[in-house]
């Protein structure tokens, strides 16, 4: 006599969880597939992780650098400039990846049940193997210009948690939304566009004025980026601890606010995609 087992959609919250972590392995196999089509048929591969950060830090360094001589303190401004293209560069990726992947899975989504969470999750672990080469650059940033990391180094995890945080909850509500209305595939672009100017990656937030700096923080990527660079640069780099704590206040509501809708959303996906 044989058992079966009924997954649904619409599970409480607990089991919903539990259900994350029995299909751990479809997440593992999604991203591991992800990883490696991503750069087939490229003739150069995984360089272009390193090729496109590398040249905005160049093209920002040369305008806001040596054109605009903007300041960046007691550290060389191509270093200053790429602890910042570092989680931006990983947050516009991710977001583009999540707020496409349910699209891109739908075969798979009209076919089976599973928790619709595992696809944009494991969306995200490309771009994080991005994330990780371009550390190489930053290595040897560090090592040309003979700038040593300091303790403050040690957080860095912590703010690499919050880069995530900050990509997954837009990337969830726009993914959901991106099941029923194909226009965000078109505002993804825009929106990131958009906020590579408007996010203090090509200069430092310090020279915003201080009436504007609380509002400023509105913008989540402010206190992800300074706290990169807090991080990573040491020495007189200090947060704007009130912008900072906004930006967090931000980015925990957005993702909590992200995972309630695409759970709200999820019920429906298999009818409308």
């Amino acid at each position: 006599m044989s058992s079966s087992t009924y997954v649904s959609a619409g599970r409480n919250w607990i089991s919903y969880w539990k259900d994350l972590w029995r299909y751990r392995e479809l997440f593992y196999f999604l991203a591991w597939r992800d990883i490696l089509v991503r750069y087939k048929q490229t003739i150069i591969g995984l360089a272009w992780a390193l090729i496109r950060p590398l040249l905005t830090m160049i093209v920002f360094t040369i305008i806001f650098g040596k054109l605009a001589k903007l300041p960046s303190g007691e550290s060389p401004y191509p270093i200053m400039v790429f602890a910042a293209l570092l989680p931006w560069q990983f947050f516009a990726s991710s977001l583009a990846e999540v707020g496409n992947s349910m699209v891109g899975n739908a075969g798979m989504i009209s076919k089976i049940y599973f928790p619709r969470l595992v696809i944009p999750g494991s969306a995200m672990a490309v771009s994080f193997v991005d994330f990780l080469i371009s550390f190489a650059i930053l290595a040897c940033l560090m090592i040309g210009y003979s700038f040593a990391p300091g303790p403050r180094m040690l957080m860095l995890p912590l703010f690499v948690l919050l880069v995530f945080a900050a990509a997954l909850g837009p990337g969830l509500w726009v993914a959901a939304l991106n099941v029923k209305y194909r226009d965000f595939r078109y505002i993804i672009p825009f929106l990131v566009q958009l906020g590579l100017y408007i996010s203090p990656v090509g200069f430092s937030s310090s020279i915003v004025p201080e009436k504007w700096r609380l509002v400023y923080s509105l913008n989540p990527m402010v206190g992800v980026i300074d706290g990169f660079r807090w991080s990573i640069l040491g020495g007189d780099y200090q947060i704007y601890w009130p912008g900072f704590l906004l930006s967090l206040f931000v980015v925990t509501m957005t993702l909590a606010g992200g995972i309630w809708f695409f759970r709200k959303s999820e019920k429906k996906f298999a009818d409308v995609i």
